[in-house]
């Protein structure tokens, strides 16, 4: 029961950081019917960002103040991609836009692996590999930030698109664009809005992805991980993002403990695309997408 119960809490734990991830791209999705590609660069940018401002003993800032401010700095990052390389394309193919962001991701990730260089870069935080015991069971430290984190994630994005008017704008704007457009709403800068918000989530994620172990040039394969939750979860649902996230850490964690030896030893790295291929042939959008029904 306690192996049970701690692969339990730590899927649960790194689902959390996947959540976070796959909250972006359904955030660009909702304004934009595009699925961006870029999302692991900026994980990997933001990552770095704290690195270099709360690592080490030259550190440049504590380590609190250091996330947000690299989650603001991603956040700009990631907007002004928008405005430079994917506003000229509004109007084109779907397809050829989430092709562009596939190009960003790669310009990007070679300019952040430049920055990371070829040892591995620890990000500063303060846990480490901290554990606290519960019941007998030892939980790690990490694991409670990452789902704290969520949790107040879940909140603000909820309050933000349930009060604020921006929230309602970029609302209105997932529904239809065309007519938020005549109700006077700038498409445009809500597009801005949902690249930034994706690129400060991506960041916080990326600090997570990187506590305990460090950041290299290989980190940003994590972030594809987020692909099967957005997937199972439905690509235009924030709830289903988190249920997807979740998901997708507690199978990869369970299957990693309980997995038989005929499956090999890294099964689990795999499990998700698995369960992912198991949800499509079920439920084609997703547990929480909508349903998209067109007439011939």
């Amino acid at each position: 029961m306690a192996r049970f119960l701690g692969a339990l809490f730590g899927g649960l734990g790194q689902g959390s950081a996947y959540a976070l991830i796959a909250l972006g791209f359904v955030v660009i999705y909702r304004s934009t019917k595009v699925v961006s590609f870029a999302q692991p660069s900026l994980m990997v940018a933001g990552a770095t960002a704290v690195s270099y401002l709360a690592a080490g003993g030259d550190a440049l800032l504590p380590f609190w103040v250091a996330v947000p401010v690299a989650m603001l700095l991603t956040g700009l990052l990631a907007a002004g991609v928008e405005r430079v390389a994917l506003r000229p394309m509004v109007g084109k193919p779907v397809f050829t836009v989430a092709i562009i962001t596939i190009g960003v991701d790669i310009v990007l990730r070679v300019i952040v692996n430049r920055l990371i260089g070829v040892n591995i870069r620890a990000v500063g935080d303060p846990w480490g590999l901290s554990v606290v015991t519960v019941g007998g069971i030892p939980l790690q430290v990490r694991f409670l930030a990452m789902m704290a984190a969520l949790t107040l994630v879940i909140a603000a994005l909820g309050a933000f698109f349930r009060y604020a008017r921006v929230g309602l704008a970029m609302r209105a704007t997932a529904h239809d664009q065309e007519v938020a457009l005549a109700q006077g709403i700038s498409v445009g800068s809500v597009f801005a809005l949902s690249w930034a918000i994706a690129g400060a989530l991506a960041a916080l994620a990326g600090m997570f992805v990187g506590t305990s172990s460090g950041i290299d040039q290989n980190t940003w394969i994590i972030a594809l991980k987020a692909l099967p939750a957005i997937v199972i979860g439905g690509l235009d649902s924030i709830g289903g993002a988190v249920v997807g996230g979740l998901v997708v850490g507690l199978v990869e964690a369970l299957v990693a403990t309980y997995q038989p030896a005929w499956l090999g030893e890294n099964f689990a790295l795999v499990s998700p695309y698995v369960l992912l291929l198991l949800v499509l042939l079920v439920r084609p959008y997703g547990l929480f997408g909508t349903r998209e029904v067109e007439r011939v």
